[in-house]
């Protein structure tokens, strides 16, 4: 297991940009942090949680691991939440040089609203969307949503979305709803987090059909999601390895709500032998590109 900065400094690159970890109010993170413990309804198994501290703490972390931009990626789930966790998230933000604006927004009357607020320019213009349907439970079809996606297509702002039936199945989760969705808005910036698991072929050939659709590596490759009965087809790999080079394969963590040590992701990804230019790619490039 080697530490993230020497793993960094073997590609040469500056440091590592991270699309996908979690920073959200602590009565929030109390919430979620239970939820782990007790193996929820939406977790399905022990899931021993390696980081628990502060929201201080836990950015020195990430410095100390060379992460020079990360996420918040709130998710509402339910009404009136949303804009509760974007004016935290904005915050957050504001107190932490590293952290992107991050935003998430729910089915709900005045959504459109709320959303062309935060996407308007400004200091506080929300950069990267969090959307989980899982924990949500709602679907990305629904009408209330069809408004605020066209703003989000229009301003380009990638949405880490949380589609993949991965850890635990619901009605609304899976590739299809996804598919509809970028058949009614198909300039959607969308970023399937866990590489989609567990419908890795499905949301593989989506990225691959849609110009601006993309993958984060979050958590896929690593042992815990093998066990989970999650392991990335080695079929596929050839597949994954043009879209990391063609700049839509984009590094992910879920920081700090993981399993195991940061490193492990890192080491996955290296394990998958797709070279260094691609990790490089991954880890670095493509989601400079994605920030502009």
């Amino acid at each position: 297991m080697r530490d993230p900065a020497a793993f960094t400094e073997s590609l040469g690159l500056p440091g590592l940009l991270d699309l996908h970890t979690h920073f959200v109010p602590p009565r929030v993170m109390a919430k979620v942090r239970a939820q782990f413990d007790a193996a929820g309804p939406l977790i399905g198994r022990p899931w021993p949680l390696h980081y628990r501290d502060s929201d201080e703490v836990l950015v020195e972390t990430l410095r100390s691991f060379g992460v020079r931009r990360f996420t918040a990626l709130p998710y509402a789930h339910k009404p009136e939440m949303a804009e509760f966790l974007n004016d935290w998230a904005a915050g957050f933000a504001a107190r932490v040089p590293e952290a992107l604006v991050c935003g998430t927004f729910f089915p709900e009357p005045g959504v459109a609203a709320y959303v062309a607020s935060r996407s308007a320019p400004s200091a506080h213009r929300v950069e990267v969307w969090k959307v989980h349907v899982q924990v949500g439970a709602f679907d990305v079809t629904d009408p209330l949503l069809d408004e605020a996606w066209g703003i989000v297509a229009d301003t380009g702002t990638p949405v880490v979305l949380h589609a993949g039936s991965g850890p635990v199945a619901t009605e609304h989760t899976g590739p299809a709803p996804v598919a509809a969705l970028l058949a009614r808005h198909p300039r959607l910036r969308l970023v399937i987090a866990h590489a989609g698991a567990p419908e890795y072929a499905e949301f593989l050939a989506l990225a691959e059909a849609h110009e601006r659709v993309a993958l984060d590596t979050t958590m896929a490759f690593t042992p815990f999601f093998e066990e989970m009965g999650g392991a990335y087809p080695p079929a596929l790999l050839p597949r994954l390895r043009d879209l990391g080079l063609a700049g839509k394969v984009h590094l992910g963590s879920d920081f700090p709500n993981i399993p195991y040590p940061y490193s492990i992701q890192l080491d996955a990804l290296e394990r998958l032998d797709l070279g260094e230019e691609w990790l490089r790619a991954v880890c670095w490039t493509n989601t400079e590109a994605l920030l502009g």
